[in-house]
């Protein structure tokens, strides 16, 4: 029997963290799943070996891919009804899938993702309209950070939600053509909630399931990763 869920996480050498996340998605009980682990860089699979209780399948790359090569690679492996792209530094606060798995079933719905929320609590900046050149300029050199959406307790449709956590029907990831290759690293989200938005599909946050972002912030740390953020900016303004 197919599982419900397939969880796809992505591993830069962050066993620990991921450690973390295995024993929340152990806690899950609302519905059947597999886990989909991918190396995207060689490191010690110790945690892995700790927890063969669950349904893990681990791929290992021997070139280092992008985060849409990666999920997508997993997508072709998983057996699941749903699809989860899920960061290794999210944490579950309550473990259950069946409200966002529900919020899926709304006709016209094609991603769905959780509010997140800090590690002290505050609103992570995850639910955003479409950047356009004057929204970009103003949140650099104005520093201009208001969220772009307000709400309550009430699913809300928004433009995108970050790729932490994005849960798709896996027939729909598949309509869509998964995610673009093209963006080595950051706006695969942005462009796949676009794509989606073109076939009549909305992009939904359901405010009543929240997740822990414990944000590592790399495009600020390391340059590699700042260029790669800029490049994929231009690639989606400009379609280069």
């Amino acid at each position: 029997m197919y599982p419900e869920v397939s969880f796809s996480i992505i591993s830069h050498g962050q066993g620990e963290i991921i450690c973390n996340l295995l024993d929340d998605l152990r806690k899950l009980k609302d519905v059947s799943y597999e886990i989909i682990l991918t190396v995207n860089i060689r490191e010690s699979m110790n945690y892995v070996f700790q927890s063969r209780d669950l349904p893990i399948k681990v791929l290992e790359n021997k070139k280092c891919k992008g985060f849409g090569a990666n999920h997508n690679s997993a997508f072709a492996e998983a057996q699941g009804h749903y699809f989860v792209a899920l960061n290794p530094d999210i944490r579950l606060i309550t473990p259950e899938m069946k409200p966002l798995i529900d919020a899926l079933g709304i006709a016209g719905t094609g991603v769905c993702g959780p509010k997140v929320i800090s590690p002290s609590g505050d609103l992570e900046d995850h639910a955003r309209k479409f950047p356009t050149i004057k929204s970009l300029f103003s949140r650099i050199l104005f520093d201009v950070r208001e969220p772009d959406y307000t709400w309550d307790n009430d699913s809300i449709t928004v433009d995108w939600i970050a790729g932490m956590f994005m849960i798709f029907p896996s027939n729909i990831f598949k309509l869509v053509g998964g995610f673009n290759e093209k963006y080595f690293m950051y706006y695969e989200d942005v462009d796949i909630c676009f794509r989606l938005k073109n076939l009549g599909l909305k992009t939904v946050v359901l405010p009543t399931v929240t997740v822990i972002h414990e944000a590592r912030r790399s495009s600020h740390k390391k340059l590699n990763y700042l260029v790669w953020h800029i490049r994929s900016t231009i690639r989606y303004l400009f379609g280069i």
